[in-house]
């Protein structure tokens, strides 16, 4: 949901209803944990403009050992289906079978 005005936008009440959920604060500690594991690795640093990106997605079962690191601007945008969901990193291959 886009808003005009950023005092419309009820910050209090999405971090209640989404933010604070279990589901989504184990997927934040998760993020945690890859950039962490990248910094250790010494692929990423602060302030490099880098992200962690999971060559499959946290949504879509991605394990930690899948890493690499990208620009930001690569790693947050992706193909979107015809609804704005995100298509599927299965190939079409993989899916006929």
């Amino acid at each position: 949901m886009s808003y005009k005005n950023k005092a419309d936008r009820n910050y209090k009440n999405e971090y209640e209803t989404y933010h604070a959920s279990d589901e989504q604060k184990k997927n934040r500690a998760a993020r945690n944990a890859a950039r962490r594991k990248m910094m250790k690795d010494g692929a990423v640093k602060k302030g490099d403009g880098k992200d962690v990106h999971h060559t499959t997605a946290i949504s879509k079962g991605g394990i930690k050992s899948r890493l690499k690191a990208v620009d930001a601007s690569t790693n947050r945008s992706f193909d979107r289906n015809k609804k704005r969901g995100m298509v599927s990193e299965v190939s079409l291959r993989e899916r006929k079978k």
